[in-house]
């Protein structure tokens, strides 16, 4: 790997002022405290993070694969995401679903595994919208307990929690054990003669039972159990989640999960009936008061979009009054309705994906259409809502930088996530393992061979446990390479997130003689302080450039000799006069970061 302190960007920090500009005093004192601090986001997939097994058998069961819990999130975890940046913790897969084990001694109902994928199961396949996943705790029937304490040692830590909300379905195996007791499960109360009622929380094919889908080989070809039959009884059945009215959806299908019923008549043009209101309605915000009140800080909403944004104007609001500083950040894949669900869905933030992500990926992977231009449109595009867009190189859901798919190395991905960090003063986030380069290799179970880490076994994630190193978490099983990574991570995060500049900033694209298609540079500008971000990706290609400030920038400095300090070597540069602009080379994949000192 090449000296971080050539990362592809060049940041110039030129203050003059103490202080940007006033905000509105009279502005809700919750709402500016929100919006006036850049996040960044940890997703952490919960059940893997502390899990120390380096077995990695396919499709190997919890016993064998190991896997994390509540307690291994401990204070020098904490300690440790901490000073990589972070502010906000996505605890990923805390809420109950079904899986292959067996923890009917607890009192928990045990799942069909002709409807579970793999054997961990799917985070998004809730089982139960008032308890966590047992899988995460030392002692099963404490459970919860353990969940609020891991909550408490999040905020001792100064980070906040975020959850995942899952609106648009549950499991097939729904049943609530945790549920209080004048709240009813869902379709406990449905007329199951009807195929559609504003007052049935699901949608029916009457007349038909589910199939489980052809090529369904429930926890892999050894898995053994007498519930094991390739048969799941519902009569009738019910709509599956992806929107899939047919008693038998395909292995490809969201086949394992129940669509909930907003109100809206999918086999009618999708009507809306929202009057009287549909009961999932209450439901869901019952659900959501319940885990407000458990202090978390924030939910990621899982396909907020395929929930009518008529739900969303509702419910925030009234959550919101339990919490006021409480976050919602929704999973949104159509730019056409991003401020819709802003303005009148009143989210605070929405996913980029189909956007900057794609965008910058295909600049990574060097595809032939890659064009920084489409940044530039995006950034023009979105100016007025891009505090509140959320940027990302990795999830969950996508391959890891690292992996075959993607970019083969952790390092590949640092353009992309310069940009990501500061291209708007909204959320940018990592996902675990990004950090110190994890590949997502391996054919985990259900998960596959697919360049991702999987969702829906039990496993151990080689990068992320040479940093947990046994539980310490110092990072001394890493190599020096990825020692240089997670730096380089750090000083972008810490950075990013305390620069008014980046929190703030009015962006300006600057052209300079030497750009290409390849390479990008824009200005971040905040009263008197002012980044400059430089980006090359191209592969073999150096940039050596003069980048001239915008013209009016370029007064506050013109004729002032000014030390610029580097902010990854502490090397200094001495600028004599910005009229003549500022030298700037910057290597394949790679730059540095300047600070008036």
């Amino acid at each position: 790997m090449k000296r971080i302190s050539s990362i592809l960007l060049l940041i110039v920090v030129l203050t003059a002022c103490n202080t940007p500009a006033s905000k509105n005093e009279k502005q809700d004192a919750a709402k500016d405290s929100l919006h006036n601090n850049k996040l960044i986001v940890y997703q952490m997939f919960t059940r893997l993070f502390g899990n120390k097994n380096t077995t990695n058998k396919y499709y190997g069961s919890a016993e064998e694969n190991g896997v994390g819990k509540f307690s291994d999130i401990n204070d020098k975890a904490l300690d440790s995401l901490k000073t990589l940046g972070i502010t906000h913790v996505w605890y990923t897969g805390v809420i109950e679903h079904p899986s292959m084990q067996d923890y009917s001694s607890a009192g928990i109902r045990q799942d069909d595994p002709d409807v579970v994928k793999g054997k961990a199961g799917s985070p998004y396949a809730i089982k139960d919208c008032y308890d966590v996943d047992p899988d995460l705790a030392i002692d099963v029937k404490n459970r919860m307990q353990e969940f609020e304490s891991l909550v408490k040692r999040t905020h001792d830590h100064g980070l906040k929690v975020i959850i995942d909300f899952v609106p648009n379905h549950v499991a097939r195996t729904y049943h609530s054990d945790a549920k209080p007791a004048n709240a009813a499960d869902f379709g406990a109360n449905d007329d199951v003669t009807k195929t559609f009622s504003t007052q049935n929380d699901f949608y029916y094919i009457t007349g038909k039972s589910f199939i489980v889908p052809k090529g369904v080989n429930a926890g892999g070809s050894d898995f053994k159990s007498p519930l094991k039959d390739n048969k799941f009884a519902e009569t009738p059945a019910k709509a599956t989640g992806n929107n899939v009215f047919s008693e038998a959806p395909s292995i490809d299908d969201w086949y394992e999960t129940i669509k909930l019923n907003y109100g809206v008549d999918y086999k009618n043009g999708e009507a809306k009936h929202f009057d009287p209101q549909p009961s999932v309605w209450l439901k869901m915000r019952d659900i959501l008061v319940f885990w407000a009140n458990k202090h978390v800080d924030g939910f990621r909403c899982d396909m907020a979009e395929m929930v009518p944004v008529e739900f969303w104007e509702w419910v925030i609001p009234q959550v919101k009054k339990v919490n006021p500083q409480i976050v919602f950040i929704a999973e949104i894949y159509n730019p056409k309705v991003y401020q819709q669900y802003l303005t009148q869905g009143k989210f605070d933030y929405l996913y980029d994906k189909v956007g900057l992500y794609d965008a910058v990926k295909r600049l990574i992977k060097n595809d032939s259409l890659a064009n920084t231009e489409d940044i530039v449109n995006l950034a023009n595009a979105d100016s007025a809502i891009s505090n509140n867009l959320l940027r990302f190189l990795e999830n969950h859901d996508e391959e890891r930088i690292a992996s075959k798919g993607f970019a083969q190395k952790g390092e590949s991905g640092i353009p992309g996530m310069i940009v990501a960090a500061t291209l708007s003063g909204g959320p940018a986030m990592i996902y675990f393992g990004q950090e110190v380069g994890e590949h997502g290799d391996g054919k985990e179970g259900f998960g596959g061979e697919d360049s991702r880490t999987t969702l829906y076994d039990y496993w151990g994630v080689p990068a992320h446990q040479a940093w947990m190193n046994n539980g310490a978490f110092d990072g001394k099983g890493l190599s020096e390479d990825q020692k240089k990574l997670r730096s380089f991570y750090a000083t972008l995060l810490n950075y990013s997130k305390n620069s008014d500049a980046i929190k703030y900033g009015k962006l300006s694209v600057v052209t300079s003689e030497g750009l290409d298609k390849k390479s990008i540079a824009y200005v971040r500008n905040a009263g008197d302080k002012i980044v400059l971000v430089v980006v090359n990706f191209n592969r073999d290609k150096a940039l050596s450039l003069n980048v001239q400030l915008p013209a009016n920038l370029l007064d506050k400095k013109s004729g002032k000799s000014t030390i610029l300090k580097e902010v990854l070597t502490h090397q200094n540069i001495e600028i004599n006069d910005f009229s003549k602009g500022i030298p700037v080379k910057v290597s394949p994949m790679n730059g540095v970061i300047f600070e008036v000192e």
